[in-house]
């Protein structure tokens, strides 16, 4: 039944990519809750530099919360450069909640190479 629905062409899914369940938002969105953002989006917008900053932290953390300043958001919506950023760095956009938003990233195992 898996592969079946993998190998449809109407699937959502997209192959290698994750899958975020409820649960797990809820668990991403309580534990980010309190935190403040680690990175601030300015009136560039979504620059090389932000992307690959974002992208080294998602490779720390798995999750990371980040803030749109006002001053960025004169050309385009805050969803907008949300998704543009999780595009980017080939993470999943959470939530967007104002001028905050969450990206998550499933972190790569290190495989190890037995003799």
């Amino acid at each position: 039944m898996l592969k079946l629905r993998q190998a449809l062409p109407y699937s959502n899914k997209k192959k290698g990519e994750a899958v975020i369940t409820p649960k797990m938002k809820r668990r991403i969105k309580r534990k980010l809750g309190d935190e403040k953002p680690t990175v601030w989006v300015g009136k560039e917008g979504a620059t090389t530099q932000i992307i690959n900053e974002v992208s080294k932290q998602l490779d720390t953390r798995e999750m990371i919360k980040a803030k749109i300043l006002k001053t960025a958001l004169k050309d385009e919506e805050s969803k907008n450069i949300a998704t543009k950023i999780a595009q980017q760095t080939d993470s999943l956009l959470i939530e967007v909640r104002g001028h905050t938003f969450l990206l998550y990233k499933r972190k790569q195992k290190k495989r190890v190479k037995s003799l």
